[in-house]
């Protein structure tokens, strides 16, 4: 028997049947594009949920015993009062409201809202998505996001749950209803939003697909994020992991919410009262593509030579896409410090893996109580991100093959719902290798990372001036 899991992601959706011992059987995928236009990223919501039908009819058969949902977390979209698209779905990745999250980041308000949501103030969060929709004049009967749209094309039921609400910036996470402050400040009322349940919440199948049962359960599922600590065997409190493909992520698993007093990190659920602790950033494997890029060295060609490189005191600031975690400042701009004629594109290439590696150890030097690490994402294919990070995390790290991630996590979310598992902290996922930290390097890493945050702060006050200068040019 098996249940199958489905991933709608950025660039395709992922259906991927997962047996009772976390082990992936068969997957299937079906891409769509993203549109995108300066600050705007968006989906067409009928094209999403298209490829989620087409992909799940591939894989359906009389043994599936359930569908669990995941997605990429923080997307918004309207719905007219037949439930109907109004707008596009407006992805992670949309950050028109920039200006809305500069007038409240910062503040005192916003502090409040960050410690009572546990999401960070920034303009990837449907709460400021929402105030730019209201502030532009766009109205809808209803907001939801995406993953529940598609539910309600398999139930006839719109609903959200409490870890993927627990990054919108409108849940309270102590509450865990619908944070009535940062409703006001989206211009929302509850009545406009899905009602929240947990994410083992099953709802019956009512959606005619040929090959699967009517009636099985529907588990309304989760978070990505959140979920692929759950996909990667680091559920229990303590347990983290940390993925890394264009962009990246770290979040060490707890009881119960919580953020830490400056901020930096965010709080998400996972299910059972397990939450994860922890913060995105904008930028992974990003950089060494735009180095490749720039250098015209194929990436991985680049990323070997750089591997046994020093980088010769070179410091990145890697935020060729502005910054999220611990600082959640869309406004950052990459930088490099140090540079000379005599740096040579292999000095630089590793100058922006340190910069990455050492903006995961920022992170993680906000989460308390860390027992261990794995890791996983496609990043991790050239050796040097790996050995790179555990010298700034000064952890070993312990990879896991990189064949379901958060599909598992919401495999295991249905597998907790029909009562097969007694637990979700059962460790299923077992790695494949241990990337074992240098101690000289560990020490290095340890020494320049104050470094960074300095350089960090005394650049963000030009960044909102090279802002207006960008616009007085345009």
């Amino acid at each position: 028997m098996i249940v199958l899991a489905v991933d709608l992601g950025t660039t395709a959706t992922k259906v991927v049947a997962v047996d009772a011992r976390a082990k992936v059987v068969a997957s299937t995928e079906r891409t769509y594009p993203m549109r995108t236009s300066g600050l705007e990223a968006a989906h067409d919501p009928q094209q999403v949920l298209d490829a989620a039908f087409d992909a799940i009819r591939e894989l359906a058969s009389e043994d599936v015993r359930a569908i669990a949902l995941t997605g990429a977390m923080h997307s918004i979209m309207g719905l007219d009062a037949s439930l109907n698209p109004v707008t596009e779905a407006l992805s992670w990745a949309d950050n028109r409201a920039v200006e809305q999250t500069e007038r409240l980041r910062g503040t005192a308000e916003g502090r409040e809202l960050h410690r009572q949501t546990g999401a960070p103030i920034h303009s990837f969060t449907p709460l400021m998505k929402l105030a730019w929709f209201h502030e532009n004049g766009v109205r809808a009967a209803k907001w939801c996001e995406i993953k529940d749209f598609v539910h309600l094309h398999l139930t006839g039921e719109l609903i959200n749950e409490h870890s993927s609400g627990s990054g919108t910036g409108l849940m309270n996470i102590h509450t865990l209803q619908w944070h009535e402050p940062s409703l006001e400040f989206a211009g929302v009322t509850a009545d406009q939003l899905p009602p929240l349940v947990e994410p083992t919440h099953t709802t019956p199948l009512k959606a005619d697909i040929p090959g699967l049962r009517k009636g099985i359960p529907v588990v309304v599922g989760g978070g990505d994020g959140p979920l692929g600590n759950l996909g990667v065997g680091a559920a229990s409190p303590g347990a983290g992991a940390v993925s890394l493909g264009t962009s990246g992520a770290l979040r060490v698993a707890q009881q119960g919410p919580g953020i830490d007093d400056e901020g930096r990190t965010f709080s998400y659920a996972i299910a059972d009262g397990l939450w994860v602790r922890g913060g995105a950033i904008s930028n992974g494997g990003v950089v060494a593509q735009w180095a490749a890029e720039t250098f015209g060295i194929p990436v991985g060609d680049l990323l070997a030579q750089a591997e046994h490189v020093d980088s010769d005191g070179l410091v990145a600031l890697p935020y060729l896409l502005g910054e999220r975690a611990p600082w959640w400042d869309p406004t950052a701009h990459a930088a490099l410090l140090g540079l000379r004629r005599e740096h040579t594109p292999q000095q630089i290439t590793k100058a922006l893996v340190e910069g990455v590696c050492q903006q995961l150890a920022l992170v993680l030097d906000a989460v308390p109580h860390v027992d261990e690490l794995r890791i996983t994402g496609g990043a991790f294919r050239a050796p040097i991100w790996a050995q790179t990070l555990a010298n700034a995390l000064g952890m070993p790290l312990h990879l896991t093959e990189d064949t379901g991630g958060s599909a598992v996590g919401a495999a295991l979310l249905a597998w907790r719902a029909l009562g097969e598992i007694e637990s979700l902290t059962v460790d299923l996922v077992r790695p494949i290798r241990t990337i074992t930290p240098d101690a000289d390097a560990i020490t290095r890493y340890a020494k320049a990372r104050p470094f960074v945050a300095k350089a960090y702060r005394a650049l963000e006050e030009l960044y909102g001036d090279l802002e207006h200068i960008k616009k007085a040019k345009g």
